[in-house]
């Protein structure tokens, strides 16, 4: 078999990146330009989120949830998500009119089927993470090299595996004037401060997740319509309710919010068993369908100015507060969090000229650019890792057999 090697012999590379959140709602698919001699030095040339099919994520939310699954369920899980992945990558290849063969890499994260972090291992448990979507299947598929796999590294080193997206964050958004928080609002919240000037390794610059993004309104909104809902679209139901203080305060004295940086969480904290004491609680006093959708989307908004408050404003100066991801798209979420925090700019990715829909995706081809030079992925002051790392895993594509 013929060596192969991936070959960066022009300063302007096209990369794609997969990614898949906590929402479970499909493949987001990133087509990307990098050049580091450009600002910004990826630029969007496709994206475009590919639905799961509907049985697939009806099993994929039923062994996330806890479920008690077999070998066989997860092996068959991650075969069925590396097919969805590897067909991601080519229609967003076929969207952006690329040629495969003219994609230099994939970068795929792959979709967090279990995700415990040393701080939160309890004794006795090993902290372990794992990402399902072979990279493989998908080399195989798109027939390009494939960088997954990016979490363990960080764990083994002692970090929370998360969150890996304040690497791109620093590419994209760092300005030389401008102190800036960059919320991503997914299943869950994260955020990453940027202080005015930033350069990777700046002591300042600190990231984690803030707790609940839309992950639980968006099981709430389907909760309570029957299944018809996926979504609390534009915030419509929130908008039509009032928040509930008293089980506001209730939700706002989790532990996770008074735990300091570096932390993450995921489904485990804020997902289906959260989400069901809550609604039994509602119940009990009486809380109507929208009062509770309000109260949901409020506890978004306060945790993520409590976390602001609390974790980042001590760091340094901050003049923008710039969302990305679903919840960006909810006005009645995006109100809130201007009036949780007065002074602060409160904007969208799209206002400084970044896709924040596909930022995600995008986060994990730069990750994968970054593991192909042999440079860092992880930022030890955002994830606690003992040390700086080259993250992920390279799987090559198939090719011809040379004649012995």
């Amino acid at each position: 078999m013929s060596a192969i090697t991936i070959k960066f012999d022009r300063k302007k590379i096209l990369a794609i990146g997969l990614m898949s959140g906590t929402s479970h709602d499909g493949v987001s698919a990133a087509m990307v330009a990098i050049d580091e001699r450009a600002r910004p030095p990826a630029k969007v040339l496709a994206f475009q989120t590919f639905p799961y099919p509907a049985r697939l994520r009806r099993e994929l939310l039923e062994a996330s949830a806890g479920s008690a699954v077999g070998s066989a369920a997860i092996s068959t899980l991650n075969f069925a998500l590396g097919r969805e992945f590897g067909g991601a990558a080519v229609a967003i290849a076929k969207h952006a009119r690329v040629a495969m063969n003219d994609v230099a890499f994939i970068g795929s994260h792959g979709h967090t089927f279990f995700h415990l972090p040393p701080r939160r291992a309890a004794r006795g448990q090993v902290a372990s993470t794992l990402q399902l979507g072979e990279s493989s299947v998908i080399a195989a598929i798109a027939g390009v090299p494939v960088v997954a796999d990016f979490r363990p590294m960080d764990i083994a080193l002692g970090g929370e595996g998360a969150p890996l997206a304040p690497l791109a964050h620093q590419w994209l958004f760092a300005d030389p004037k401008l102190g800036r928080i960059v919320q991503n609002i997914g299943g869950v919240g994260n955020a990453t401060y940027i202080p005015p000037g930033a350069r990777l390794g700046h002591p300042d610059l600190i990231a984690f997740d803030t707790g609940p993004g839309v992950g639980m309104l968006d099981a709430l909104a389907s909760r309570i319509s029957g299944g018809r809902l996926r979504m609390d679209r534009d915030g419509r139901i929130a908008a039509r309710g009032h928040v509930s203080d008293p089980l506001l305060t209730d939700l706002m004295r989790n532990p996770y919010f008074k735990r300091r940086p570096p932390k993450s969480t995921g489904r485990e904290e804020f997902g289906p068993h959260l989400l069901d004491r809550i609604v039994t609680d509602a119940r009990r006093h009486q809380i109507v369908d929208s009062d509770l959708v309000a109260t949901i989307t409020a506890l978004t908004a306060r945790s993520i100015a409590d976390a602001c408050r609390r974790f980042i404003m001590p760091r340094g100066r901050v003049d923008q507060l710039i969302v990305t991801g679903g919840g960006a798209r909810n006005p009645t979420l995006m109100r809130l969090l201007a009036a949780e925090l007065p002074g602060l700019e409160v904007t969208n990715a799209d206002k400084v000229g970044i896709d924040g829909d596909s930022l995600e995706a995008v986060s994990f081809a730069i990750l994968g650019y970054q593991m192909l030079h042999g440079r860092q992925g992880n930022i030890p002051t955002v994830t606690g890792a003992r040390s700086a790392a080259i993250l992920g895993k390279l799987t090559l594509p198939p090719t011809p057999i040379s004649p012995s």
